[in-house]
């Protein structure tokens, strides 16, 4: 798959001490996998970096890296591996505890911000996304910009739980995007390896307890590419998902800096017929994200799936294996997937977050029949 932004911008703009040991920082965007759409566009404008939690817009030490143009990239074009640089900037050295990803306007059509759908292309609502900036998690609170040394910035744009659908057709832009540091001279961090080929939507995550940190679709000959990665001295968890099959997870797999793991066998899932987790958030403005998890017998968890409520009438559906899931651990050499204790077939826990509200969970049986849950949040205290 071709690279759609190349080269290296220019950058101007911010402040900051220009006789401070100065470093260099490099930003990148890449993608998690959309559900069900054709083509995601977003059109960037700037980036801006402080090193300050609680600077807001008007305040100083922002460092912009402000595109010569702004640029419209499809994320869904940024899978297993790809990235798109959006600048390149000196700047004081320093930790940077902030980062905003700035958006253009939709001021005509195409629009610069849009979701494309069995053809149609809808408007993404962005309220916050051209004057502020789109607030991008960062990866352990900081980042580090060494004097005399260049750091790329990943910024990774899940671009299926940043999109809720408002249940009039049109769809808003309610952005989840994590920021995290490498060292441009190491080289990209990640797993590669092979799934089944034919799957229906598959799904491949790298995951840290329960929780997803980098996904990507496989090629259609089953190839899957889950990097750039941060490094970390835990081990990851690689998940494949797809339609009418078990959920397979490889644990123990470990990532050194600069270096991609490789995953010798290739992951073949048993079929299963499938079942559904379905239900209402409340109130239906905390626009509540719901995900599946499963316990595997040695304890191990992992996501198998998430949905965001529907903006206009918070409901949601997941579709979920009844059948006991597979479960392997990692070697250099072949990796046995078996079949996980019976016990845990059709057994989930479903969870309810939204920004300001409790998070609340319940677990589910789908052994037998399809599964209904609604979630009354409530105000965190």
């Amino acid at each position: 798959m071709a690279l759609g932004l190349t080269g290296l911008l220019s950058a101007c703009g911010g402040g900051g001490d220009s006789t401070a040991a100065q470093g260099t920082l490099q930003v990148k965007l890449t993608d998690a996998p959309a559900c069900g759409f054709d083509n995601v566009y977003v059109t960037v404008s700037k980036v801006r970096v402080n090193q300050s939690t609680s600077a807001t817009e008007g305040d100083g030490g922002w460092q912009d890296i402000v595109l010569t143009a702004p640029k419209k990239i499809d994320l869904l074009t940024l899978t297993n591996g790809l990235t798109t640089d959006l600048g390149i900037k000196t700047l004081p050295a320093g930790r940077y505890t902030q980062v905003r990803l700035v958006l253009e306007k939709n001021t005509s059509a195409p629009s610069a911000n849009s979701v494309v759908v069995g053809g149609q292309a809808k408007a993404l609502s962005t309220p916050s996304g051209q004057t502020s900036g789109l607030k991008v998690n960062i990866k352990d609170g900081g980042f580090e910009v060494a004097a005399n040394s260049t750091v790329d910035l990943m910024l990774d744009f899940d671009a299926c739980k940043s999109i809720v659908a408002e249940g009039n057709g049109n769809y808003s832009l309610k952005p989840v995007i994590t920021a995290f540091p490498l060292l441009a001279e190491a080289g990209v961090t990640g797993i590669a390896g092979s799934v089944a080929a034919g799957l229906s939507a598959p799904l491949v995550t790298a995951q840290q307890n329960g929780v997803v940190v980098k996904a990507t679709v496989p090629t259609a000959d089953g190839k899957f590419d889950l990097s750039p990665l941060p490094a970390s001295s835990a081990s990851y968890v690689v998940v494949l998902t797809a339609d009418g099959r078990t959920t397979s997870a490889i644990t123990g797999v470990p990532v050194t800096s600069g270096q991609k793991t490789s995953i010798g066998t290739t992951i073949t899932p048993t079929a299963s017929a499938m079942r559904t987790i379905s239900g209402t958030s409340t109130p239906v403005a905390a626009q509540a994200l719901v995900r599946a998890t499963q316990n595997y017998s040695n304890g191990t968890a992992v996501e198998v799936g998430f949905k965001n409520a529907d903006a206009g009438t918070g409901q949601y559906s997941l579709s979920v294996p009844v059948e006991a899931p597979l479960l392997g651990s990692y070697s250099t050499s072949a990796i046995t997937l078996a079949p996980d204790a019976p016990a845990t077939a059709g057994k989930y826990t479903v969870e309810a977050s939204a920004t300001g509200y409790a998070s609340q969970a319940a677990n589910v049986d789908v052994s037998s029949a399809n599964a209904t849950v609604d979630f009354p949040l409530v105000p965190a205290p």
